[in-house]
């Protein structure tokens, strides 16, 4: 496959296109090779971008008389906070193909039920394809996500365990047309040891870590680091099993007992359906999602700003006669999964192109 990219000058669009796989076997000796040439097809991808803006209230004059903190020194800390915040967790939310209900002060991408969703997630959020959602199942791996009465075929003991991550490489190395291997700078065994990195939740990790294995996970991580360079992917809280890079991620994926999961059901289909997390989860378990990252799994687009002629800015504006103060930063970015309609030979399926999830239950602390 080969993947590439095309825009025009202005617009609020950029188009991705990917050469699909060829299919084809040799012509061999005297036959005729003329006129029997393999034909080329491709599909296209696209992602919009559209204008994110944080402004601060840093006060007025008595704000300023009568505390102790300067509100504007601090302002622009903030206020990159809460942008750098913002394009994590839209990165986070389109590869899970999902917002997920936990909610805190922390998140800047709101749930799917707040009514500015759709604007702060720029292009829509698609479920993942048939071909790359897939579930723990115990200590046998994973399997294709399913369904049992309506709900998610998962047991609160279908946790992330050593036994999913080697489910996770098995299925993996077994599929046709598998996502790209991540492939890093410096890193001079990425061809004979391809790599993929598995973001997981909080939870899904502190589960993972209880494995009595689990220091010589890190110590696994540390060795790869050192063959690329010491790349920051490798840093934190890393381990690295059977080909998988698993690190832990900020903010989770999370349903609750009795929450929709949206799916698709057929391979040949974008149509989503909607099932409901077990009952039975109550509010001691949830299902957590995991993120399988190969190669160009995202698309992250930028425009330029027409004052600053970048994607990103900063504004400070006087108001009340210049009795208040009031602190802006802003970004033109929009990204989105790399999806496309891909010829496997025996029939098209639509596939998220370097994304894969693993949907797992987790154990939910007291103050989840």
């Amino acid at each position: 496959t080969t993947l590439f990219r095309s825009g025009k000058g202005t617009g609020d669009e950029i188009t991705f296109h990917l050469l699909n796989p060829v299919n084809a076997y040799p012509i061999m000796g005297s036959k005729t090779a003329e006129g029997k040439g393999t034909g080329l097809s491709y599909d296209t991808s696209r992602v919009r971008v559209n204008q994110a803006r944080f402004p601060v209230d840093l006060g007025d004059t008595m704000t300023s008389i009568r505390s102790a903190v300067d509100f504007r020194r601090m302002g622009r800390p903030v206020a990159q906070s809460l942008m750098d915040s913002y394009m994590d967790q839209s990165l986070l939310v389109h590869m899970a193909g999902a917002r997920g209900y936990q909610d805190n002060i922390e998140w800047r991408v709101p749930v799917e039920s707040h009514p500015d969703f759709a604007d702060i997630a720029v292009n829509v959020v698609r479920a993942p394809t048939k071909n790359r959602h897939y579930i723990a199942d115990g200590s046998n791996g994973i399997i294709p996500f399913a369904v049992n009465a309506g709900e998610i075929d998962l047991a609160t003991t279908d946790q992330l365990v050593m036994d999913t991550v080697d489910g996770i490489r098995t299925v993996m190395e077994s599929i046709a047309l598998p996502p790209p291997a991540v492939k890093i700078p410096g890193d001079v065994v990425a061809e004979d040891s391809p790599l993929r990195c598995l973001l997981v939740s909080p939870a899904q990790y502190h589960a993972f870590a209880a494995d009595p294995n689990f220091r010589q996970f890190q110590a696994n991580a540390m060795a790869r680091a050192q063959q690329a360079n010491m790349h920051p992917l490798f840093m934190g809280d890393a381990g690295l099993w059977n080909g998988i890079l698993i690190v832990k991620m900020p903010k989770p994926i999370r349903f609750y007992a009795g929450d929709t999961v949206n799916y698709c059901a057929s391979y040949t289909s974008e149509t989503e359906s909607s099932v409901t997390v077990p009952a039975g989860f109550s509010t001691t378990y949830a299902v957590d999602r995991a993120i399988l990252l190969g190669g160009q799994a995202v698309a992250e687009a930028f425009a330029k700003h027409n004052g600053t002629g970048v994607p990103f800015f900063w504004s400070e504006k006087q108001l009340d006669h210049d009795d208040k103060l009031e602190m802006l930063v802003g970004t033109i970015r929009g990204v989105s999964k790399i999806r496309f309609e891909i010829d496997f030979g025996d029939s098209k399926q639509f596939t998220d192109y370097g994304v894969t999830v693993i949907d797992t239950a987790v154990a939910l602390p007291a103050a989840a």
